[in-house]
C-alpha cells in the first residue's frame, strides 16, 4: 500500500528517490519549483531536458538527478495546464501529470516521489482544486511507489493539501526545510 504524507518544505531536500517538477515545456527551467529544482540540480539539468523536450502538457518523463543529494537519482518533468478557468479540460491534464508522473516512476523503479502542487504557481490553477486533484488521482492511480511526499512551499498550501488528504493532523504537518 502508497503510503502519502504532506509536508511543508524545500522539494530539492527531500529524501526520496524521484522528485516531480512542475516544468515547462521546454524543458529547460523556469521559475517557482522548477527553477529551484534546477538550481539544486546544476546546469546539467536544463542540458538533459533539452534532449527529450518538448514535453506536452499533462504527460512526462525523466532526466537523471545530476547535482541533487542522494537518495534522489532522478528528476521527472511534468507540465501542467494552464488555468483558462476550467472548462478547457484543465482537471483532466492535471490529473494526467500525476498519473504519468507515477508510470514514470515505476518504470525507474522508485519508491518513493515528491510532488510539488503542479500548476498552482504562474500556471494559476486553484491551490484548492488542485489539491483535491492531486490527492485523488494518486490515490486512484495503481502504483509500485512505496512513499508519496506532497510538499508544499507554504503553510497554506500544506493545509490544503492536508485537507485534501483528509488528515486533521495537517495544520501542524511535518516541517521538512532541512
Amino acid at each position: 500500500m502508497t503510503s502519502i504524507e504532506v509536508v511543508l518544505g524545500d522539494i530539492a531536500r527531500q529524501q526520496v528517490d524521484a522528485i516531480v517538477t512542475a516544468a515547462n515545456e521546454s524543458l529547460l527551467g523556469g521559475g517557482g519549483v522548477d527553477g529551484a529544482i534546477h538550481r539544486a540540480a546544476g546546469p546539467r539539468l536544463a542540458q538533459a531536458g533539452a534532449a527529450i523536450a518538448p514535453c506536452d502538457p499533462g504527460d512526462a518523463k525523466f532526466t537523471p538527478a545530476f547535482d541533487l543529494n542522494p537518495p534522489v537519482r532522478y528528476v521527472i518533468h511534468t507540465v501542467g495546464p494552464v488555468w483558462e478557468g476550467g472548462g478547457y479540460g484543465e482537471a483532466d491534464i492535471l490529473a494526467s501529470c500525476y498519473r504519468r508522473s507515477l508510470q514514470v516512476a515505476d518504470e525507474l523503479q522508485a519508491r518513493t516521489v515528491a510532488f510539488p502542487a503542479i500548476a498552482t504557481g504562474v500556471y494559476g490553477y486553484p491551490p484548492d482544486d488542485a489539491a483535491s486533484i492531486a490527492v485523488n488521482t494518486i490515490r486512484s492511480t495503481p502504483t509500485a511507489v512505496r512513499g508519496i511526499l506532497l510538499v508544499a512551499f507554504d503553510e497554506e498550501n500544506r493545509d490544503l493539501l492536508a485537507a485534501a488528504l483528509g488528515d486533521d493532523t495537517g495544520a501542524q504537518g511535518k516541517d521538512r526545510r532541512r
